[in-house]
């Protein structure tokens, strides 16, 4: 059976955006999620910290929408989402591949969900700037995201999640696949930018400090 333990409350003074009840899912004969419950305030950054096996992204990916719990309810801004698919939930989503278009610059990539939400072209521009500026990445509007080294890569896929203003941003180990010395640089960088950004997120992560460097509050996931 797997269960989730809070060793800390969420911000009392802060409105609460994601909401968790009872969320409960099996594969197979395999219990992986058996009554999970938690809550994410605004501006919260929270940490699932767990091996591999624990239903970390397993739950990440009921948040997301992508799978469909066996019971249980998940609720944004104190609305059910359940039946709302993933496109429609507005919740934004950094996988471990980044996942950015290989035929599309560095700017189409960020702008892309801005585009999907018909934002005028000077406003895409503009929010693009903001978001290079951001990630440390000014004036590379025009390069092709083929020719990015693994961080950069990393930093253009936050950005292209952040670029919609989502109600909440979900990471499912976003520094995988980085040496030592590029993820521990990255990890103050992504804790960086979350905080100066005032994102809402979910952190999935199996490193201990990384979870401590990035979030505020972190949810183990343990067998019992």
């Amino acid at each position: 059976m797997i269960a989730v333990a809070e060793p800390a409350e969420p911000a009392a003074d802060a409105p609460t955006i994601l909401t968790l009840r009872g969320i409960c899912i099996g594969f197979g004969s395999r219990t992986v999620l058996d009554g999970v419950s938690m809550s994410v305030t605004e501006g919260e950054i929270v940490a699932l910290l767990g091996p591999s096996g624990s239903g970390k992204s397993t739950l990440l990916r009921i948040i997301a929408g992508l799978i469909r719990a066996d019971r249980g309810t998940v609720e944004l801004d104190g609305r059910p989402i359940d039946g709302l698919p993933t496109h429609r939930r507005n919740i934004g989503l950094v996988f471990q591949d980044e996942q950015l278009f290989p035929h599309r610059t560095v700017a189409q990539n960020i702008e892309f969900g801005l585009r999907m939400q018909r934002r005028p072209g000077a406003e895409r521009s503009q929010r693009v700037a903001e978001l290079l500026a951001l990630i440390g990445l000014p004036g590379f509007e025009g390069r092709r995201v083929t020719d990015l080294s693994g961080g950069e890569a990393k930093r253009v896929a936050l950005a292209r999640t952040l670029a919609p203003a989502p109600r909440i941003v979900l990471l499912d180990e976003p520094l995988t696949g980085l040496d030592r010395e590029l993820h521990d640089q990255l990890t103050l960088e992504l804790g960086r930018l979350l905080r100066e950004s005032r994102t809402t997120a979910v952190l999935v992560t199996h490193d201990r400090d990384e979870a401590a460097t990035i979030a505020g509050r972190i949810v183990r996931m343990e067998d019992l």
